[in-house]
């Protein structure tokens, strides 16, 4: 018996709206149990709890964290979506390099974050994004020296 899927799009955008509502259940719900996820900083996850949680890492590092699409694009099951996050760091963000404090200090990032869709959940996530510009806006990059 064959199966349908929902349009990616469709998908795509539940996910954004999920997000963008701080709502961890809805990301689980969207987030297959053996997901894959890749994002800068040599991180490699897998399974829904991770993959998920990183997500839910960021909203609880960046409570009023915000994520716009700017451009989509769809083929078959993926979708590529360039997109700018914004808000304010003010918990713990973790990371490969150990825990970040809050800094207080606002985020605005672009990005493209690629997505396949199969069963109506994401199992193959890869994010890319500046983790320099990112650490740069937070105060955690060296400032050069001046000639």
């Amino acid at each position: 018996m064959a199966t349908t899927m929902t349009d990616p799009k469709i998908l795509a955008a539940k996910f954004v709206d999920a997000f963008n509502a701080h709502d961890e259940a809805a990301i689980k719900s969207l987030t297959a149990r053996d997901a894959r996820l890749t994002a800068p900083g040599g991180i490699r996850l897998e399974g829904q709890e991770a993959v998920a949680g990183y997500a839910i890492n960021w909203l609880k590092a960046v409570p009023d964290a915000r994520f716009t699409v700017r451009d989509e694009y769809l083929s078959g099951p993926w979708t590529v979506q360039e997109y700018t996050f914004e808000g304010t760091h003010r918990g713990t963000l973790s990371s490969p390099m150990g825990d970040i404090p809050a800094t207080n200090k606002k985020l605005v990032g672009h990005g493209v974050q690629i997505v396949r869709f199969e069963n109506d959940v994401a199992v193959d996530v890869r994010l890319y994004f500046d983790l320099v510009e990112v650490l740069t806006q937070l105060g955690l990059m060296p400032v050069p020296a001046r000639a």
